[in-house]
C-alpha cells in the first residue's frame, strides 16, 4: 500500500492525502492507495493549485509507514526528536495523562 505526503508551505507541516482529496494532519486519516491508485492520486495532487510542497508516495499500511524510509517517515508523522514536548508527540503525551 501506498500514501502520499508532503509539507505543507505556510508552517512546513507533514501532511498526506486524505479521503475525497482532502489534506490531512494525521497519517491515521491519511488513505492508503494500491500502488496504481497511488501514482493516479499524486498526480492529481500535483496538477492542484495548493499551497504545499515536495509531494510524494510512501510505502504505508494501517499501523504507519513501512519499506526502507518507515524510520524518517515515522519521524516525519511524529514531529522533532530532540524534545518530546514538542510537535505531535507532544499531543500523544497529552491525550495519555
Amino acid at each position: 500500500m501506498k500514501a502520499v505526503t508532503a509539507n505543507r508551505l505556510s508552517d512546513g507541516a507533514v501532511i498526506y492525502l486524505g479521503e475525497d482529496g482532502l489534506l490531512v494532519d494525521r497519517f491515521e486519516q491519511a488513505r492508503l492507495f494500491n500502488a496504481d491508485e497511488a501514482e493516479n492520486a499524486l498526480t492529481r495532487l500535483l496538477e492542484r493549485k495548493t499551497t504545499i510542497a515536495s509531494a510524494y508516495l510512501i510505502d504505508a499500511e494501517e499501523s504507519g509507514p513501512t519499506g526502507r524510509e518507515a524510520l524518517r517517515e515515522t519521524i516525519r508523522k511524529s514531529g522533532p526528536t530532540v524534545r518530546s514536548d514538542l510537535g505531535k508527540q507532544a499531543e500523544a503525551l497529552d491525550e495519555r495523562v
